[in-house]
C-alpha cells in the first residue's frame, strides 16, 4: 500500500466549510502518487459519509461494474484516485443531494492533482466536474449527453465524461443505449491502457 500524502492527510483534516454541513466534516477522498486513474466525482452521499467509504452505495456499485474494476482495484490509491469535487457530504436539498459545497475544488485540487503526477486518464462525474476541467477546444457541452458523446475530444486531453451512476439516472441509460455498448467499451479500453 502506498505512504498517504500529506496533501491527503491535510485534505482530510478540513473544516473549511463546517459552518454550511448538516453533519460534522468527513472528508472523502484517496489517492497517492502512483495513481494512475483520477475520477472526479461531486460529493459522497450520506451512506458513504456514514461508513468512511467513499462511494459506498449502489451508484459506486454501478460504477464499479462500468469500470470492470473489483472493489479491491477502486480502493487501491495506487491506481485509483478518488476526488471529488466536495469532500464531504452537503445535505439533501428538493430533488436529492445539494451541490457540492463550492470551496473544496479552488482550495485543494491544484495542491492535490500537483501530487499525482501519474495520472494517465481522469473521469468526469457530473456537471461541477466537467465545468471546472473542460479543456480549451472542447464543449461547450449544453448538457451531460453532449459530453458523453464526445469522448473522441476529451480523450485527446485525457478526459473522458460519464453520466452519474445512480439508480436516478435508469432513465437516461434506457433512452441512450450507445452509452453501454459505445462508450463504456471505449473507457474499458483506456482504463486498461492506463493501469498498464
Amino acid at each position: 500500500m502506498p505512504r498517504t500524502l500529506k496533501v491527503i492527510t491535510d485534505a482530510r483534516a478540513c473544516t473549511i466549510c463546517a459552518k454550511h454541513l448538516p453533519n460534522k466534516p468527513r472528508p472523502l477522498l484517496q489517492g497517492s502518487k502512483q495513481s494512475r486513474i483520477l475520477l472526479i466525482g461531486q460529493a459522497p452521499g450520506q451512506k458513504a459519509h456514514d461508513t468512511g467509504i467513499p462511494w459506498d452505495d449502489a451508484s459506486g456499485q454501478r460504477l464499479r461494474e462500468w469500470l470492470q474494476l473489483t472493489d479491491q482495484q477502486f480502493y487501491d490509491p495506487a491506481l485509483v484516485a478518488l476526488i471529488p469535487m466536495g469532500f464531504c457530504y452537503p445535505g439533501t436539498g428538493k430533488s436529492g443531494d445539494l451541490p457540492p459545497r463550492p470551496e473544496c475544488a479552488p482550495e485543494w485540487h491544484p495542491r492535490l492533482l500537483k501530487a499525482m503526477p501519474n495520472i494517465k486518464l481522469t473521469i468526469l462525474l457530473g456537471r461541477y466536474a466537467l465545468d471546472r476541467y473542460l479543456p480549451e477546444g472542447a464543449g461547450p457541452y449544453k448538457t451531460i449527453t453532449a459530453a458523453v458523446q464526445d469522448y473522441k475530444t476529451l480523450l485527446k486531453h485525457h478526459l473522458i465524461a460519464l453520466p452519474h451512476p445512480s439508480p436516478r439516472n435508469n432513465i437516461w441509460l434506457k433512452k441512450n443505449p450507445w452509452f453501454e455498448k459505445q462508450t463504456l467499451s471505449v473507457l474499458n479500453r483506456q482504463l486498461k491502457s492506463a493501469l498498464r
